[in-house]
Order: structure tokens, then C-alpha cells, then sequence
């Protein structure tokens, strides 16, 4: 019944090529907008699909659109730096360990102090662009173009070139402010970017690859999207070109109004291959407002952590449709907690709209201003209840992270082979939890349940994702303390079908190991 810990070493490995549309070092989800001295012009009324001035010629709109569209240059003086800042993937688990120092050496490294190991980073610049938004000299762009920068120029339309400084930044939704001491500037015009619709006729102004002032066509090819998963991502997809240097650019409609602010694009070539993304102007137009006003950006947040509801747990948990957002966990001492909400409740409805899926509600939640009552509706068990929850203020993500509780004794046990008929989960290896396995896989001591310790490749759990480090914390909604509780849960049964809670360093989540999908040893 004993298996051997296993130690993991993850490899790091390009999969797909995301390109941020712009240079320099490096969704809805602002809270409700506070009072701002920014002065913007706004016209919220929609495209007159039928009389678009979109025509034989876009000339009149780009007359209207290029002086509100800015080229930004930063430069960033030259720095030795630690490895931990390097890019995230050099800093992964036994990426160090398997290269040892040629890491360092390969970026021109050397050793820094306790042994930490520094790479010298020489003087760079960058190139984006940036959108005039008041008159007075406040200029939108991306976060990932300004970070990091010493200093920041700006090229007006007209030739001139400013100084400009930081108002803000807003990593989560890659937004900053800046500024320029000017008067008279060339303020584009907001429109309401939640009624475009695909279909919709678009422009992308920008400075690609520093050549100049560049206009390309295209439409709205899609809504709502999000890449990475990562921090707050509604984005406005679109064909028109949007190639590096074009971050932080104007997306406008047919009337000249800002759509969007162009971000990234997806793409094998490095080029634009017709997939380009813009923030929102909603979202640029608040998160804009915050920073200029606070400095920084109040998120709202009730402390869950949910996921979308895929046909398999749709079946578990005996729902009729796959829309609404399933809770995974709810954060100790939280406001769902206090509200009454629980592991397992589907959130349907949020603040009197209807929640479609986990990244809609957490758009949702991050615009509600902290200290709100809302209402949340939630299917549990089939039974459809009502809750007042108070938002709070998002906590920053070292607090997100903290943990507390106490660890077990280490047992050990198999769940059977992968080849083996007798039960469920089989070809997983389990063990309890004990500070030296809490060590090894980074678990947090808050986290009860029995660890992954192996994965057989050709089994069930592994085709569900089950990794060694995992943590069951439940099997078929029976709470697991250790090895003996999963070994137990998973014995004979006529079900082929096992429903998990599952940590990872990625959070809690739900997945349902079907047997029927094992392969045959071979």
C-alpha cells in the first residue's frame, strides 16, 4: 500500500506565442468610479449602423482621431538585477536546479550578494503609443509600456515632444495614466463600449514598429474575451492590424469615438495575422478615473473561488444548464462566508443580473465599490436561495496568499493500479500531509486533505488533470482528511464516475474522474 513521495520538476516550455502589441519593460474591473479631475468628452449614443460614415473614405474620421493619438518613447537606464526578477518561466521549480548558473551566465550574470545571482540589464528603450484623453494633458496607455521606464517622452501629432510623468498604473487590467504640462490638447471622445456589437466597423491608430503615425480597418471580430486567465480580461477583439508599438493605441468606431485601447495580439509570425485585442474603453474610462482620483485602483471582493461548469460537473451536481459560476471554495472569514454561501453553491445571479460563468462574475464583483450590499442568488442543491452579501475591498495578493492551520502525520496508500476494475481513482498514489510533504509541494498549512504523491499517465485521474502535489480535499462531496479517508472513498463502488475538490497552486477547483476513459496498460 506504500508508495515513494514524488518530487516534481517542472519544465518550462513556450506553447503558444502571446504577444503584448507594444515595447518597453514590461474586464471590467474597476470599482464604481470615484469623483476625477479628468474632464472627458463622452458620447454614449450607438453607431448609426445604416448611415455610418464609414464610406468610400475613412479620411474625415482619421482627420478627427490622429492629433488624440501620441507616440510614447521610455528609456530605462542600464541595471544589474536579480534572477528572481527575471521573466516568471526562468523562475519556475527546478528550472535553476536543472541549468545551475549558465542561467545567469547565458544573461550575462554574476553573482550578487548571499549567493543571489544578478544579470546585467543594459540601457533600453521602448516604443508604444498613448491616447490624449483630457485637455489638459492626460494621456491613457498600458501599463507594459511605462513600466519600469526612467523617463517617458511623448510625440504629439504635431511634432512636439513632451515630458511625461506617471499618474498611475494598473497592472491587473495593464492600464496607466501619464501626463504632459500642456493646454489645449486634442482630447479623443468616450463612447459606451458595452453596445458595440461584433460586426461593428473599427480603426486601430497606433506607431507599429516606430515608422509613424499608422491607421488600419477592420471590425469588431468578438466580445468578452480573455487569453491568459490572468488578472481582469474582457477584451474587444478585432481583425484590424495591430503589430508592436501599437499598445496603448486608440481602437475607435465609425464616428471617431474610443472603442477600446489596444493591448496584444495572438499570433506565429510576431506580426498581426488578423487577432488583435483592445481594452474596453468602460473599463479605461474607470480604471482611469480611479487612478487619477486615488492613485490606484479598489477592486471589490467577496472571497470565493469559482470556476465554469462543464457538462461533467453539470451531471454531478444535477444542473440543467452549464451557465453560472461554481463556488470551489469560500475564503475563512470572508463576505460569502458571512453571507452564508458555501463550497459546491452555483452562483446564478449577482447584484440583480444573471452570471454566465466564473470570469463573468468575477468582472462583476471587481465593479462593485467595496462596502456595497448586494444580492446574490445561488442553486445549492437544486434549491435556489438568496443571500445579502457586503463586498470588501480586494486585499493585494501576498494577503490572498496567506495561510494558517497545522499539518498530520504522513500515511501513505494507492488507490489502485490504473489497470485495476475494483474501484475509483485508480493509479493515483496518496499520502498524508505532514511538514516535510507541506515543504516539498508548497501546501499551505491551512489545507487538509490527502496529497498526489504519483499520477499513473495512462489513467483516469490523469486524463482529469491530476497532478502529483495535488491535494483531494474532497471525494464525491465527503470531506478527506487523509490517505486512509481517500482510500476508503474510493473502494468498490458502481460508479465509474468520482466527483473531486481539488487544491493546486492554481486554487481550489472541481473535476470529475470518469474510469471509463482509462487506457489499457501497455
Amino acid at each position: 500500500m506504500s508508495t515513494n513521495s514524488l518530487s516534481i520538476r517542472r519544465r518550462a516550455a513556450i506553447i503558444a506565442a502571446l504577444i503584448i502589441a507594444g515595447a518597453g519593460s514590461a474586464a471590467w474591473s474597476a470599482a464604481a468610479s470615484p469623483s476625477s479631475s479628468i474632464s472627458v468628452k463622452v458620447d454614449e449614443n450607438p453607431v448609426a449602423a445604416a448611415n455610418s460614415p464609414l464610406g468610400a473614405s475613412y479620411a474625415p474620421i482619421v482627420k478627427r482621431v490622429a492629433p488624440s493619438v501620441v507616440k510614447v518613447q521610455v528609456s530605462e537606464r542600464a541595471k544589474n538585477i536579480a534572477v528572481n526578477d527575471l521573466p516568471p518561466m526562468f523562475n519556475q521549480p527546478g528550472f535553476r536546479e536543472f541549468f545551475g548558473d549558465q542561467l545567469g551566465r547565458s544573461f550575462g550574470g554574476a553573482p550578487g550578494r548571499r549567493g543571489q545571482l544578478l544579470q546585467q540589464q543594459p540601457a533600453q528603450e521602448g516604443l508604444g503609443s498613448g491616447v490624449i484623453v483630457s485637455a489638459d494633458g492626460y494621456i491613457l496607455t498600458n501599463n507594459h509600456v511605462v513600466n519600469g521606464a526612467d523617463t517617458i517622452k511623448v510625440v504629439l501629432n504635431d511634432g512636439r515632444e513632451l515630458t511625461a510623468k506617471v499618474i498611475g498604473t494598473d497592472p491587473q487590467s495593464d492600464l496607466a495614466v501619464i501626463k504632459v504640462d500642456a493646454k489645449n490638447l486634442p482630447a479623443i471622445t468616450f463612447t459606451d463600449s458595452a453596445k458595440v456589437e461584433v460586426g461593428d466597423r473599427v480603426l486601430a491608430v497606433g506607431n507599429p514598429f516606430g515608422i509613424g503615425q499608422t491607421v488600419t480597418s477592420g471590425m469588431v471580430s468578438g466580445l468578452g474575451r480573455a487569453m491568459t486567465g490572468e488578472g481582469y480580461e474582457d477584451f474587444i477583439q478585432t481583425d484590424a492590424a495591430i503589430n508592436p508599438g501599437n499598445s496603448g493605441g486608440a481602437l475607435v468606431d465609425g464616428e471617431g469615438r474610443l472603442v477600446g485601447i489596444n493591448t496584444a495580439i495572438i499570433s506565429r509570425s510576431g506580426g498581426s495575422q488578423g487577432i488583435g485585442f483592445a481594452i474596453p474603453g468602460n473599463l479605461a474610462r474607470n480604471v482611469m478615473e480611479q487612478l487619477t482620483a486615488n492613485g490606484k485602483v479598489v477592486r471589490g471582493y467577496v472571497g470565493v473561488n469559482v470556476q465554469d461548469i462543464n457538462p461533467e460537473l453539470a451531471e454531478q451536481f444535477k444542473l440543467t444548464t452549464h451557465e453560472g459560476a461554481l463556488i470551489a471554495e469560500v475564503t475563512a472569514d470572508g463576505p460569502a462566508e458571512k453571507a452564508g454561501l458555501k463550497g459546491g453553491d452555483v452562483i446564478t445571479g449577482f447584484d440583480g443580473k444573471p452570471v454566465t460563468d466564473a470570469r463573468h462574475l468575477k468582472l462583476a464583483v471587481a465593479t462593485v465599490a467595496p462596502g456595497s450590499k448586494v444580492t446574490v442568488e445561488a442553486n445549492r442543491d437544486g434549491k435556489i436561495v438568496k443571500l445579502e452579501i457586503k463586498v470588501a475591498e480586494r486585499p493585494g495578493e501576498k494577503a490572498l496568499a496567506r495561510a494558517a492551520g497545522g499539518g498530520r502525520d504522513r500515511d501513505r496508500g494507492d488507490l489502485g493500479s490504473a489497470s485495476d476494475d475494483s474501484g475509483t481513482l485508480n493509479g493515483v498514489g496518496v499520502g498524508d500531509l505532514d511538514p516535510q510533504a507541506r515543504r516539498e509541494f508548497d501546501v499551505p498549512t491551512r489545507v487538509r486533505g490527502a496529497l498526489v504523491t504519483s499520477v499513473e499517465s495512462n489513467s483516469a485521474a490523469a486524463a482529469a488533470g491530476l497532478q502529483p502535489g495535488d491535494v483531494i480535499l474532497e471525494i464525491n462531496r465527503h470531506a478527506v482528511n487523509g490517505a486512509e479517508d481517500a482510500v476508503k472513498l474510493t473502494e468498490k463502488t458502481e460508479s465509474k464516475k468520482t466527483l473531486l475538490r481539488v487544491w493546486s497552486q492554481r486554487g481550489s477547483r472541481f473535476v470529475v474522474v470518469d474510469e471509463s476513459k482509462s487506457q489499457p496498460a501497455s
